[in-house]
């Protein structure tokens, strides 16, 4: 049985569960609302951060707030302390529970703030930057906000309840971006993107709360010895991803310039947004339901091939694209000083194509009990990716570190390829077909973009609406190639058409 087909059982597991949890839904139509959900907040934080970038910000300004945002972010893992994992994967979970984890989320992110605001002056001075420090101060600040939404998310996320999710998202990403473009426009630089985090953490906690109430008030910490079992070794994990993941900004700006780090920023940050807009989404709605697979006992591989048929066939031709497209993108959207962001987009984003390989490289080992040998991986993940990435910025200077992130993805399949063969058990041939299928399914999406470029307009030349043009036309030969190729991912597109629109739905062949 699939993941997508053992969901609609979900409730039945939730005979427990505190009350006022409402029915549960099945990850396709979970699925769908976390997704509407991450487009709506991605439309709205894209448009935002083009405007300012546009007319407001220099990369300068934009990489001074980058580097505190990633100074913040290198703490910030803490402020969930495993607690969304936590209560997913327990098979019954009662009211005291909730409370205890409400506790324990509150004193994390009060730390949290408290070494956030300890850290603004150090951080100022260590960078040369005394505009670093009220930035990070008011970044501190927005933590405090953080534990009115940890729990109420973990709980709709456990009942599969993404309704809740598509509100505080969008929520908070409307506050974030009227907030930063507000401010941005009457001139408070980069103050305005702390100002806008500020704002979109207090609009979440609130939303969070009206939707699925879980005060952290008051304290509950008899019996938290098993929650902070279970979330220092979360913890440790995901602070080591951290360092790696969220520590590129922190090298950059240090190792080169502000306006190095802001350009290397925004270049991420565009193929981060496409990854999450494409696929994070759904990623949240995936521990749940391999958790209730694991708990009925059974076996974890099919459902993760149709998952690495979902990522591959959907992300690897998205990241190729953005690749293909990036100087058309950052020259019609962003203006020509932002020009050096392309090479290094170019590159990030097809480092997606090798960490979207292997989906869930966190989530199911923690599932399958295997978080030691993880950790040990992921330690030697991020020794990786910021000893390469710190060589990159010796070498090559900004574009330096970006081709490093390409060598890195080579190393991170070696990794954990064998590591996650063990852990989930799937059939390594039916993996091979399903990425065989995805790589044609890919070549063919960028087909029209590569024509265009050779017989019509060079990427120099190519505008927005030329380029929407061969991408719709990208679109349409990638569907006609994954149902020539028999790709899993069709049989998922049909089903999700025919829930948001039944009757286009029935036009594509079963």
């Amino acid at each position: 049985m699939t993941v997508a087909e053992a969901a609609p059982e979900a409730g039945a597991t939730a005979a427990a569960q505190t009350d006022r949890e409402p029915a549960a839904m099945g990850v396709r139509s979970a699925a769908i609302w976390s997704m509407g959900g991450q487009y709506i907040s991605f439309a709205v934080q894209f448009a935002s951060s083009v405007i300012i970038s546009r007319l407001f910000l220099t990369p300068a300004e934009v990489g001074l707030f980058s580097i505190g945002l990633a100074a913040a972010l290198l703490v910030s893992i803490l402020q969930d302390f495993g607690l969304y994992r936590y209560i997913s994967a327990l098979p019954r979970l009662e009211r005291a529970e909730v409370e205890r984890c409400s506790s324990v989320a509150l004193l994390f992110s009060l730390a949290i703030a408290v070494i956030i605001a300890a850290a603004a002056w150090p951080m100022a001075r260590a960078y040369a930057q005394p505009g670093l420090a009220p930035i990070l101060l008011v970044i501190a600040a927005s933590y405090l906000f953080v534990p009115l939404s940890v729990v109420p998310l973990a709980l709709m996320a456990r009942n599969l309840q993404f309704r809740g999710h598509f509100m505080v998202n969008v929520g908070g990403a409307v506050a974030q971006g009227s907030v930063a473009l507000s401010l941005a426009a009457a001139g408070w630089s980069a103050m305005a993107l702390a100002w806008a985090t500020l704002a979109a953490a207090l609009a979440r906690g609130l939303i969070a709360q009206w939707h699925r109430p879980a005060p952290p008030w008051p304290l509950r910490l008899g019996g938290v010895a098993e929650v902070l079992h279970f979330g220092s070794r979360s913890s440790a994990l995901y602070l080591t991803g951290a360092l790696g993941t969220r520590s590129p900004d922190l090298i950059v700006g240090k190792l080169l310039s502000l306006a190095a780090v802001g350009l290397y920023s925004r270049a991420s940050s565009l193929a981060d947004q496409l990854r999450v807009l494409v696929a994070g989404a759904i990623g949240g709605v995936f521990f749940p339901a391999f958790a209730r697979l694991r708990d009925r006992g059974e076996p974890l591989g099919p459902a993760y091939l149709r998952v690495c048929a979902g990522y591959t066939g959907v992300l690897w031709p998205s990241m190729a694209a953005l690749a293909l497209a990036a100087e058309p993108i950052v020259r019609s959207l962003y203006g020509e000083q932002w020009l050096g962001a392309v090479p290094l987009l170019q590159r990030i984003a097809l480092l997606e194509l090798f960490v979207v390989t292997l989906p869930l490289h966190i989530d199911l080992p923690i599932l399958a009990g295997r978080i030691h040998r993880l950790m040990a991986l992921n330690l030697v993940d991020t020794l990786l990716s910021v000893s390469l990435l710190a060589l990159g910025c010796w070498l090559g200077g900004v574009e330096g570190a970006a081709s490093s992130r390409l060598v890195y993805g080579a190393c991170w399949i070696a990794l954990y390829a064998r590591f996650m063969h063990q852990v989930v058990g799937f059939d390594v041939r039916a993996l091979l077909g399903i990425h065989l299928r995805s790589a044609v399914a890919t070549l063919a999406a960028l087909a029209p973009m590569a024509l265009a470029y050779r017989f019509w307009l060079p990427p120099e030349r190519m505008g927005l609406v030329p380029l929407a043009v061969v991408s719709a036309l990208g679109i349409l030969a990638w569907l006609a190639t994954l149902w020539l190729v028999r790709h899993p991912l069709r049989e998922e597109i049909r089903h999700m058409a025919q829930r948001i629109l039944p009757a286009a739905g029935r036009l594509l062949p079963a």
